[in-house]
Order: structure tokens, then sequence, then C-alpha cells
């Protein structure tokens, strides 16, 4: 590298670097994360999870389009070619089956970790507000009982919770702005209390209700895209409009804050949606960027 270069490249290091730390903890980008096979071209990625192994399962519009990593980004399998008219959500539970919600054809599907379908809820192509139908289903979430709730979503503004065999127990929620209502309910998690939290993303707000659906608290200050929560009950949310990743207590104090809009490594066009490993790392997708990044947490 010509000598003349290294100021320039070091000021753009330096800036990149503390563009990832807006407040509290920091963050540093792993540039190798992932190694996409060469005949693999990403779509826009909505979704990322990962197992009880440390893989990482990442979900975009493309095919094939679930795609698996190891945490060093190395390139595992892929599975699930055909199923999806338009990926969403994707979650992995206890015993490493995956859930995605397909927010097109109006279907959640449960597959185990080599892509078989064991269930399918909702009806495909046909959407609907009863107890066995979505309009457009964004999210899943899994309670400690094996009970689980879907956000339900772009078309019903609802939360719907099911039993661990997919049996309809029951659903709260309708569009508007006050308390318990939704404008695109977009991702859901529940805490280690039971609690659900529901990215309200058109009202920049979380919700957060008790295991029947009755209102708790709200967070504000966010447009949620993505959330997850860890074993600590510390909440990871993905900004979307803002175009960040934002770290908070489950009561929404901030912790940490990293990201900008952009197309530049470390900054994000639209994130979608959020996770993060046993290990600290926090991996991010992308939709408009189309493409999957791994920050780590800074000692």
């Amino acid at each position: 590298m010509h000598p003349n270069l290294l100021p320039a490249l070091l000021v753009t290091v330096l800036t990149s670097f503390a563009s990832l730390a807006r407040a509290g903890e920091t963050y540093k980008l792993d540039a190798g994360f992932p190694e996409l096979p060469p005949e693999v071209k990403l779509g826009a990625v909505s979704g990322v999870a990962t197992d009880s192994r440390g893989e990482v399962l990442v979900f975009h519009r493309g095919e094939p389009p679930i795609l698996v990593f190891e945490p060093s980004g190395k390139f595992v399998r892929a599975f699930g070619k055909g199923l999806f008219a338009s990926a969403h959500g994707l979650r992995v539970d206890r015993d490493d089956n995956v859930w995605v919600t397909d927010n097109m054809n109006h279907t959640v599907l449960k597959l185990n970790p080599e892509g078989k379908v064991l269930l399918t809820l909702g009806e495909r192509n046909r959407p609907g507000d009863d107890e066995g139908h979505f309009n457009r289903p964004t999210d899943v979430a899994f309670a400690k009982n094996g009970d689980f709730y879907v956000s339900d979503g772009y078309g019903n503004s609802r939360v719907v919770k099911f039993d661990r065999d997919g049996k309809f127990l029951l659903s709260w929620g309708r569009k508007g702005k006050a308390d318990g209502e939704f404008d695109l309910p977009h991702a859901v998690r529940v805490d280690s209390k039971g609690n659900v939290y529901v990215a309200d993303r058109e009202n920049d707000r979380i919700q957060v209700f008790d295991p029947n659906g009755k209102f708790l608290r709200k967070m504000g200050g966010v447009a949620p895209f993505g959330l997850f929560i860890t074993r600590e009950d510390t909440l990871f949310v993905a900004d979307g409009r803002a175009n960040r990743v934002v770290k908070m207590t489950a009561e929404g104090k901030l912790l940490a804050s990293f990201g900008e809009k952009g197309t530049a490594p470390g900054q994000f066009d639209m994130a979608h949606a959020v996770t993060v490993g046993r290990d600290g790392a926090v991996y991010v997708c992308d939709i408009n960027g189309k493409r999957v990044q791994k920050f780590v947490p800074v000692k």
C-alpha cells in the first residue's frame, strides 16, 4: 500500500469504529462473516437465529432460502428450497426446530433441523382472521412450557397464542394506537418471566403483555423491526427506521446503540432482525442491503 494512503485509511477505520458505539458498550464488526458459497447470492435478508450448537441460520428471499453458518462464518448447509413465497421471520426453539413465517402466503411452518416440515399453521394463499388463518404473519416466540405466539402482522394487527401442539388458545389486538392495539406487530419475544414483548413497528414502540395478553407497559423511542431477548432479559432492538441496533434493559434503559444508514461495512439499510449468540455476538440482517452482519462486543 502506498504510504500516502495510510492516514486516510486510518481515519476511515476510526470513523467506522466510532459509529458502532453511540452509547455504552462498544461492538466491533466481524468483516469475515459470512463466507457465502460462490453459487449463492443473497436476496433481502429478513431473519437470523442461532441454534444450540451455535450455528447461525439466515433466512433470505432467494434460493435456497435458509443458509446455515458456523460462528466463524464458514458455510455449513442450506435447505427450504421452494417452500416460501416471501421469507420473513425465523426462530429456533429449544429442540433446534426451525420456525419460519411467510408474510405473503400467510403461513407459519415448523421444520426439523434438516428442513422437513413438521407443522403447518394457516392456509397457504388464504388470508383470514379466525383461529385457523393468518394475514401476513411476521414472527414466532416460545414460552417455557412449549406454548408459542405468532405476531400477525401486516394484515391482522394481533398476536395469536397456541399450545405446544399448535392448538389455538387465544388472540389479542386490533389496529390502532391505544394500549393493546397495534399498527404492524412485526416481531415478538418472551422474557424469563413469561411476559410477551411485541414490536409495534408503525407506532414506534414496544408493548409488553402478560401471557394472556394483559397490557403491562410500553417503551417508545424506537421503530422496532426486530427484537431479541437474552437469558438475562437484556433486550436488543433492530431499529429499521434509524438503521441502528439498540441494547436496553427490559424496562427500557439504554445500554448501547450502534449503526447508521448506509451500505458500508457496519452500516444498515433497513435493519430487519437481530439475534445474539451465547458468546455475545450480535447478528443483524438487512433488507435493502441484502446482507447479514456480525458484531462482537469489545472487552
